[in-house]
C-alpha cells in the first residue's frame, strides 16, 4: 500500500499507529490495524439515511440476518525468515513486518536464514470477508490475502471452503476471492444512503480468530485522510481489532456501508478509532476485479502540493484552498493542455479542491480518455483548462520515473566554495556551474543557485532545506545568484508578504517551499 502519513503505522506495530486487522498465527498480525466500518463517500453522496427514533433495544435481529454472509479467512503464505522481527508487547513475539506469524506460534523462526534447499518458513494469518453474491464472490482486504499460497474460508455454519484469488488492488486495499458453489448468503453495498455522524453502526468479523463477532458503535467522522491517495476513510468507534480486516460494517438496516481496514492504536488493541473503506469505493473496485479488468485510474501527469496557509499567503491567495502545481510530466496530458508549474488548481470537474490528495482522488475517478476540467489561478487571474485524462501508471512505474533523474543521493560538488555574498534567509548560496549541473545530472538549461549551508536556527532549516538543494525561483521569478534571491525576498517584504515561495529541486524532483521572511 502507499505509505501512510506520519503518525500512522503500516507494517509492524511500533508505538501509536495504524495496525492491520488481520491476525497472524496464534499471535497477532502486526500490519495494518483492525478494520473499521466504512460509509459511502461523504463528498459525493446526499444524506438519505433516516434511522428510526431512539436507540435500538437490540442488534440481534440485524446480526441474525447478516452474519451468515460474513466469513473468517485463513491465509497461509511463505515468509522470508530474514524479515522476521521482534515486536515488543505482542504475544509470541515474532511477527514479520507485513503481518502474519509462523505456524509454530513464533517460537523458533528468529534465527538465521535457512540454507539453500531448506523448507521456507510458513506464516498463517487470519482476517474477515463477506459474500457479495450467491455464486461465491467474497470481498476482503488486500493486506489479508497479499502473497497468499492458500486461502481458506470458514462460514458461520462451520463449512470450510478453499478459495482462489480473483484480483486485488493495493491502492485501495480491496481484494476479491471466490469459492465454488451456489446459493451462498450474501449482503449488498449501500451506495445511495449513509448514516450521519453519531448514528449507530455494527461491525461483524473475526477478531483474534473469534469468528462471528459483532460489535456496535457510532459513525465518528467522514473523509479521514490517513495517507492513502485513493481512499477517504470513514471513522467509527465500534470496537474492532486484528482479525476484523476485510469484514463489513453495517447500518442499522443491515446494509454494508464500509469495509474495515485500519485502526489507530497506541497498544495494538482497539481504542475506539477505526477506519473503513467507503462502500462506493469497495463496490466499484470489487466489480472491476470480478469483471477481470485491471483497475484503471485517470491521470493528468502533474506533481501537486496542498495549498497550505503559508503557500497561499506567499502566492497572494490568503485563505484560499487548492493545490499547487509543482512540476509536470514531460509530454503528459497536463503539459499538452497548457497547465504550468506555479498554477493553483481551485476545482476539478466542478468539485472544489481542498488538498493534493483530494485532487488526486478526483482525477483518479475520471475514465481514461475522459475530460478533466480544471479551474485554476494563474498570474492573479482565474482560468479554465481542459485535459484529456491518460491512464495512471502503476506505482512502481511512478516511483521509477521519480527516481530517474539525479537520484536522492546526488549532491553538488565544491562544498568549500566561499559565499559570494552574505547569507540569505539563513542560507549560503552559490550559482550553478557546469560541474555542479553534471554532478546533479541536471539539464544544461537549468538555472538556479545551490544551497551550500543552512543556519540551524533558520526557518529554512526548520522546513528541511539542506546542502545540495537547488533553488530555482522565488515567488515564480527565476534566480541565478544570491543577489537575485535577496532582491525577490525584499520585494515580497515590501509588498506586505510574510512568506516567500521558493521553487527548488532535490534528487531530480522539483517542488515549492514556503519560507518565512526574516
Amino acid at each position: 500500500m502507499p505509505a501512510r502519513k506520519t503518525g500512522f503505522l503500516v507494517g509492524a506495530v511500533a508505538g501509536i499507529g495504524v495496525a492491520a486487522a488481520a491476525m497472524a498465527g496464534m499471535g497477532l498480525r502486526a500490519s495494518q490495524a483492525a478494520d473499521q466500518p466504512g460509509l459511502t463517500r461523504a463528498a459525493n453522496t446526499s444524506v438519505m439515511f433516516a434511522p428510526p427514533p431512539g436507540s435500538p433495544k437490540s442488534f440481534a435481529d440485524i446480526f441474525e440476518e447478516v452474519s451468515p454472509a460474513v466469513v473468517s479467512i485463513e491465509v497461509t503464505s511463505k515468509v522470508d525468515a530474514r524479515t522476521l522481527r521482534q515486536i515488543p508487547g505482542l504475544p509470541f513475539g515474532l511477527v514479520p513486518p507485513g503481518g502474519g506469524g509462523d505456524d509454530n506460534g513464533g517460537a523458533d523462526e528468529g534465527g538465521p536464514t535457512p540454507p539453500d534447499g531448506a523448507r521456507a518458513p510458513k506464516q498463517q494469518s487470519q482476517g474477515s470477508g463477506f459474500f457479495i453474491s450467491a455464486d461465491g464472490y467474497i470481498v476482503t482486504n488486500n493486506h489479508v490475502v497479499e502473497g497468499a499460497d492458500d486461502i481458506k474460508v470458514i462460514m458461520k455454519d462451520g463449512r470450510e471452503l478453499k478459495a482462489t484469488l480473483v484480483g486485488r488492488d493495493e491502492n485501495t486495499d480491496i481484494a476479491v476471492v471466490k469459492v465454488e458453489g451456489s446459493n451462498f448468503p450474501f449482503v449488498s453495498f449501500e451506495n445511495s444512503a449513509k448514516p450521519r455522524v453519531g448514528d449507530w453502526v455494527i461491525a461483524v468479523g473475526n477478531p483474534f480468530g473469534l469468528g462471528g463477532t459483532a460489535t456496535a458503535g457510532i459513525v465518528s467522522s467522514y473523509g479521514r485522510d490517513i495517507g492513502d491517495q485513493f481512499v477517504d476513510y470513514i471513522q467509527i468507534d465500534a470496537p474492532i481489532n486484528r482479525g476484523n480486516s476485510g469484514g463489513p460494517t453495517f447500518d442499522i438496516y443491515g446494509r454494508v456501508i464500509g469495509v474495515n481496514s485500519a485502526i489507530f492504536s497506541p497498544s495494538g488493541g482497539s481504542v475506539g478509532i477505526g477506519f473503513a473503506i467507503p462502500a462506493d469505493i469497495a463496490d466499484s473496485i470489487s466489480k472491476q476485479l470480478i469483471s477481470g479488468g485491471k483497475i484503471q485510474r485517470g491521470y493528468m501527469g502533474a506533481t501537486i502540493q496542498t495549498l497550505s496557509d503559508e503557500i497561499a499567503e506567499a502566492r497572494g491567495l490568503k485563505g484560499q484552498k487548492g493545490a499547487l502545481v509543482s512540476s509536470l510530466a514531460p509530454g503528459g496530458p497536463a503539459e499538452k493542455a497548457g497547465l504550468r508549474p506555479y498554477d493553483v488548481i481551485l476545482s476539478i470537474n466542478g468539485v472544489p479542491v481542498a488538498s493534493n490528495t483530494a485532487l488526486t482522488r478526483e482525477v483518479a475517478k475520471v475514465a481514461v480518455g475522459g475530460k478533466i476540467h480544471l479551474e485554476i489561478m494563474r498570474d492573479d487571474q482565474k482560468k479554465t483548462i481542459d485535459i484529456v485524462s491518460g491512464r495512471r501508471p502503476s506505482e512502481q512505474e511512478l516511483i521509477a520515473a521519480a527516481s530517474g533523474s539525479g537520484g536522492p543521493d546526488a549532491r553538488p560538488v565544491n562544498p568549500t566554495a566561499p559565499p559570494t555574498v552574505k547569507p540569505v534567509q539563513g542560507m549560503v548560496l552559490q550559482p550553478l556551474d557546469p560541474a555542479i549541473r553534471g554532478a546533479l545530472k541536471l539539464d544544461p538549461n537549468t538555472k538556479g543557485v545551490i544551497v551550500q549551508s543552512v543556519r540551524g536556527d533558520s526557518d529554512a532549516a526548520d522546513k528541511g532545506l539542506q546542502k545540495g538543494d537547488v533553488i530555482t525561483s522565488v515567488n515564480n521569478r527565476p534566480v541565478t545568484n544570491s543577489t537575485e534571491v535577496a532582491a525577490n525576498v525584499e520585494a515580497a517584504k515590501k509588498a506586505g508578504r510574510s512568506n516567500v515561495l521558493l521553487g527548488f529541486m532535490r534528487g531530480g524532483q522539483s517542488g515549492y517551499l514556503p519560507l518565512k521572511i526574516e
